[in-house]
């Protein structure tokens, strides 16, 4: 019978050996890594489609994901993601599960929008996408110097640490901030301070940002915020607009198939840049 202390040494070096291989395996990722993309926002770009809520009580949550993963969306060799843990691993649907882990996630943007890239334009290698939505938060919660900021400068920074290029800011948020006049009326005036940090906390005073136009709302000022999200006074942020894509029946979400029509018009908006 092998010793407790025998086998101390034994198992320790087992687990230096698979850290050193987690790391070298995590490197080799980091390298292929030549296109970075931010996804940052709330629950429509964190991805809500194929999302079923079988509650029958009103204000009462029980939602799965229905798992059904269209070809637009498959996982491809040439597409990582940021985990939670801030590793480069194989992009899958729900590119979300574990950054916006108090939602159920499902299909968003994220995977139509990077393997159309890559259909349209081969010769541009390897995309990383940086997973960073949180579903239901407003634009002040994404202020500089809060948490949800934080992480995103914070998972950037970590993706972009063996050189790859952040080529965009995928943007989509708003929906909470058409509950009140008054955050309706200010939206113009945070999205661009976000958009300036963002841009100034990377090093990237020209970093494109493509933002979508709302689709949906939570409350009744949305044409105030979409009016301010076209009227938005910051260089090279482009405009994509959601509205009339097909919502799911909580008339907020997105359904799968209109989240793969957004990827698709992300796709189109970034290529043209």
């Amino acid at each position: 019978m092998v010793s407790r202390k025998t086998m101390l040494p034994y198992l320790l070096l087992v687990l230096l050996a698979h850290a050193r291989w987690v790391s070298t395996a995590d490197l080799a990722n980091c390298s292929l890594v030549k296109n970075i993309f931010i996804l940052a926002g709330q629950s429509n770009i964190s991805g809500r489609g194929g999302v079923i809520n079988h509650s029958n009580r009103p204000g009462v949550a029980n939602e799965t994901w229905d798992g059904v993963i269209p070809h637009e969306c498959e996982a491809n060799p040439s597409i990582l993601r940021l985990s939670g843990g801030l590793r480069w691993v194989e992009a899958q649907e729900p590119l979300h599960k574990d950054i916006d882990v108090n939602n159920t996630c499902g299909i968003g943007p994220g995977m139509p929008f990077a393997n159309t890239v890559l259909k349209r334009d081969p010769s541009v290698g390897v995309i990383g996408l940086v997973p960073c939505a949180v579903g239901g938060t407003s634009i002040t919660e994404w202020a500089p110097g809060g948490f949800l900021y934080k992480q995103m400068i914070k998972r950037t920074k970590a993706a972009s640490r063996c050189g790859g290029r952040v080529r965009a800011l995928l943007w989509y948020q708003g929906e909470s901030d058409t509950k009140t006049l008054e955050d309706a009326k200010m939206y113009k005036r945070r999205l661009e301070s976000f958009f300036k940090h963002v841009r100034h906390d990377l090093q990237l005073p020209t970093l494109p940002v493509i933002q979508v136009g709302l689709a949906t709302a939570l409350g009744p000022y949305m044409e105030l915020v979409r009016k301010a999200q076209r009227e938005i006074n910051v260089g090279n942020v482009r405009y994509v607009d959601a509205k009339g894509l097909q919502v799911g029946p909580d008339y907020v979400h997105l359904t799968t198939a209109a989240q793969i029509q957004l990827g698709q018009m992300l796709a189109d908006a970034f290529l043209r840049i």
